[in-house]
């Protein structure tokens, strides 16, 4: 809050604060609801540092305060609970107010940061406010009840966005189907509850690079072959670093699937290396654990286009599936 005083104050906090300031990954705008306005926080191992919240219900005319943020005046009043500054009247200027606020965390925190504008509980895929601000990523939690039809109104909804950071769907049965061409399958990072494989149909289009998919049911393990196989060829998937698949109904046929897409396997006397990635979006509120699930496994398959190695586990009901940024070459000397 001192920051928003003076430049030398501010310039001096900066330079006293460093260290913690390298141990800051990201800064992120939180609507609980789509219709609210964010509270603003630093995630960290265990737990969250607020910032300040732009929801100020009830404002106490005796209490407010005017800052100057980024040449734009803007009321604030004190929230103890949360030891943060509240913005008064955000919905009646929140384009105007959320710039300003953004180009001052910008200045503050540098823009090598990730700023993260994340809206959880959307029901319905209705337009609302979409701010366009420099180096800010979008995560969007959504459910799509059973037997939802309008296609059209979603696919609109998805390209009132920028390419989504994260998505986290929840999505039931229905006879309708994504747009292959779907901005939700752009998303770099996607977290899909679904009651059937095919909605949405994420093992033939996602061009992202994380995708972790809980299914209810499928009929076959083609489809996970197939992706595999298209990977493999260079086809497709080019993005994919790591993909994780969980079924709840039905089995994953271990011998099928490694037989049908030609996998490689590592001298059982060696202990493989152990794949995981730093994680894009993680929808664990005060996650303590920045990677993905580790993938350790005597088996992989190679890229044919570059020679890359990407490892495959299968356990009961799972799949994971992780690329290396190694050539075959490369990954077995880790065992050496």
């Amino acid at each position: 809050m001192l920051s928003f005083i003076s430049k030398k104050l501010k310039k001096f906090i900066k330079s006293s604060q460093n260290k913690r300031f390298e141990s800051i990954r990201s800064i992120e705008y939180h609507c609980s609801h789509r219709s609210d306005p964010p509270f603003v926080h630093i995630p960290f191992k265990g737990g969250y540092e607020p910032i300040m919240d732009f929801l100020n219900r009830n404002p106490n005319r005796n209490d407010i305060f005017q800052l100057n943020v980024s040449g734009k005046m803007i009321d604030f009043e004190w929230c103890d609970y949360n030891n943060v500054p509240m913005v008064c009247g955000y919905k009646l200027d929140k384009e105007s107010v959320t710039e300003s606020i953004h180009s001052y965390f910008i200045d503050f925190f540098g823009n090598s940061m990730q700023y993260y504008w994340r809206v959880d509980n959307i029901r319905k895929p209705s337009i609302h406010f979409v701010p366009k601000l420099e180096n800010l990523s979008f995560c969007i939690d959504m459910s799509l009840d059973e037997d939802f039809k309008d296609m059209e109104k979603l696919e609109t909804f998805f390209s009132s966005y920028p390419v989504f950071k994260g998505f986290k769907l929840k999505a039931a049965l229905t006879t309708e189907l994504f747009n292959p061409e779907s901005k939700f399958y752009q998303a770099e990072s996607i977290w899909v509850n679904q009651s059937h494989h095919t909605f949405p149909d994420v093992l033939h289009h996602f061009k992202g690079k994380q995708a972790s998919i809980y299914c209810g049911q499928w009929e076959t393990s083609q489809d996970l072959i197939e992706l595999m196989t298209k990977w493999k060829s260079g086809e497709a998937f080019q993005n994919l670093e790591y993909l994780d698949f969980d079924l709840w109904d039905g089995e994953i046929l271990e011998h099928q699937i490694l037989n049908e897409i030609g996998a490689k396997y590592i001298d059982a006397t060696k202990t493989p290396p152990t794949h995981s990635v730093p994680k894009v979006y993680d929808w664990i509120y005060c996650s303590d654990e920045p990677n993905t699930d580790p993938i350790t496994s005597h088996t992989y398959v190679v890229r044919a286009t570059d020679n890359r190695v990407a490892s495959i586990m299968i356990q009961e009901k799972r799949i994971s599936f992780g690329v290396w940024n190694k050539t075959e070459e490369e990954f077995l000397k880790l065992m050496d």
